[in-house]
Formats: C-alpha cells, structure tokens, sequence
C-alpha cells in the first residue's frame, strides 16, 4: 500500500465533492464544505499572539505547535471536509435567582459522543470509494484550529466573540472535520458578516472579550466554570456569574443572527435531560459524586467535577 500517492490517487478516484457533500447530509450533518490544505499553510499569527497575552489561561494544550499546521498533525492531508450540526432548542433559561443556567451546547447527550458516531461514518464511506483514499475525523479531540477551517471551508464565519456563526443557524453549531489524502476542489471561504455590531462585547458583564475576534479566557465564566480546577473562583468573576454554573451563552444569545435565525435542531440527543435546563443552585452546591454520575450521563458536562459543581453553584449563592 506504501507507494499509493496522492497523484495517484487523484487519477483513479472519480468521487466528486457533491457526492461527499449528499452523503454527509444523508448521515445528518447541517451544513458540510471542503478546505484545501496549502503547501505552506501556517495558522500561527494570529494564535501565537493570543498566547503571548496569556489569554489562554491554564489551558496548556491550546500552545501545541501542531495547531500552527495541520501538516504537522498528518503530514499526507490534502482536504479538509468540515461539518456543522445545529444543536440549538428553544428551551429559555428560568429567571430564578435559586436557580442555575447551563450552556445550551450542554443540555443534551455528550456532543463528542454524536458527532464522533456520524464523523466515524463519513470516514468509513470516504475510505470505500476507492483504493488508497485515506481519512481521519476529528472533532475537539485533535490539535486543530476548527474555526479557521471551517471559515475557509464556507461553514459560517469566526464572529467578534470568536464562535462561528452560520447564516443558516447563527452559532448554535458543532463543528467537525474529516481530514483526507484525496486533493478535492475547495470551496470559497465564508466572509465576515458581524459589520459594526458590537453587542458581544458590551453584554459580556466580566469584559472577557477585550477587543474583537479575542476571548481573554482568564476572564471568561464559560472558562471559569469548566476548565479552572481551583479551588475557588475569583471574586471579579463570581460577583457576575448571574447563575452560570457550566459554561456562559450571553455573547451567543444577544447576537442578532442567533435571535433572527436560530432553529429547532432534528437532532433529538441534542434535547435537555430532566434538570439541566432549571438546575436548583442549592442541590448543586451539595452535589455528591453518586448524584452527580447520575444526573449527568453520556453529558459533556462530566468534565466539571463534582467538586467545580458545588464551588459554580456556591459561588453564584454567596457573591
């Protein structure tokens, strides 16, 4: 198989990009377009001086070189297929002060869990259509700037608070990608549609997002809630978490495009489980490991500990 090359491959092959476009959408991804992977292809400007703000915080991962060119990550990639899946639902947050807000994205089962099922399946067709088609997906799980890629690809566009925004379904989108060996037409990339609009950052109520298109995560709740493993959480920060005990949506729900076009997703694993729509502050804050492996199944919420649940919900308890 070794002297299978992308020359190669590229006269034997007659997939067309509609075809793997069709059959996306048959496994059920919302919206599907094709980047192409540039001999010297560097993503770095722009990351590497968000880094050197520190606005990374604790989250060392995000300084992997490998992020700077997706070569590094595998060196025969030549297309990128990138994917979004609407997880939106029109549930609304209670206005409770007893109560707690979970992020949307986290309502329904594990987003990774879904999304790696249909990825898996895309790839698996990809590599069947003929010999020496290679393929790898992803979705959060490799060191890859995704936003950027599905710019270029024509998904949507990186938006002032730096989440992609689709004209179809605003930001309520996960995104995914399948990497391959195979030199595909690219799609145009999508331009930017944000204008002079600035509501995102004057809604962010701890200035997480110091200037557009950069997210300070030392000052972002969604950061706060899910990734800082501390004991406590800062006081600038916990006397405006406004009932956020996992994650933050205020720059998404007052962004024009997500109240104009958000729509309902047909995804039914992506609708609430009982609870995490109106969560009672005071039962989060004496959350024991038993009730909380229970309340929280097949949920991307498992990466904030029993521990981090008690200290977001006391935390908006006792500001």
């Amino acid at each position: 198989m070794g002297h299978h090359r992308q020359g190669q491959i590229e006269n034997t092959v007659v997939i067309t990009c509609d075809r793997i476009k069709t059959q996306a959408r048959e496994i059920g991804f919302h919206k599907v377009g094709i980047a192409a992977v540039e001999q010297e292809d560097s993503l770095e400007e722009h990351l590497q001086r968000w880094l050197a703000l520190g606005y990374q915080a604790d989250m060392a991962w995000m300084a992997n070189p490998k992020r700077y060119n997706v070569r590094d990550y595998w060196p025969d990639v030549q297309s990128i297929i990138c994917v979004a899946l609407n997880y939106y639902t029109p549930h609304q947050h209670s206005p409770n002060p007893d109560t707690g807000k979970i992020s949307r994205y986290g309502w329904g089962r594990d987003y990774h869990k879904v999304m790696h099922k249909k990825l898996k399946a895309l790839t698996r067709w990809l590599e069947s259509q003929g010999e020496g088609i290679e393929a790898k997906y992803a979705a959060d799980t490799a060191p890859l700037q995704d936003k950027v890629w599905a710019q270029r690809a024509g998904l949507g566009w990186i938006a002032k608070n730096s989440n992609v925004i689709t004209r179809e379904y605003g930001s309520w989108v996960f995104l995914g990608e399948v990497l391959t060996n195979l030199k595909l037409p690219p799609d145009q990339p999508h331009t930017q549609h944000c204008g002079t609009c600035t509501r995102c950052l004057e809604a962010c109520p701890t200035g997480a997002i110091p200037e557009p298109f950069v997210v300070d995560a030392n000052r972002c709740i969604a950061y706060h809630t899910i990734e800082n493993r501390g004991d406590s959480i800062p006081e600038d920060i916990a006397s405006h978490m406004d009932g956020w005990v996992a994650g933050c949506d205020i720059c998404q729900e007052v962004c024009p495009w997500n109240q104009r076009f958000a729509q309902e997703t047909d995804v039914t694993d992506f609708h609430p489980y009982p609870g995490n729509i109106s969560p009672k502050l005071s039962e989060l804050a004496a959350l024991t490991p038993e009730e909380w492996n229970q309340r929280f199944p097949a949920s991307a919420l498992r990466r904030i500990k029993p521990e981090m649940w008690r200290r977001n919900a006391r935390a908006n308890l006792n500001p």
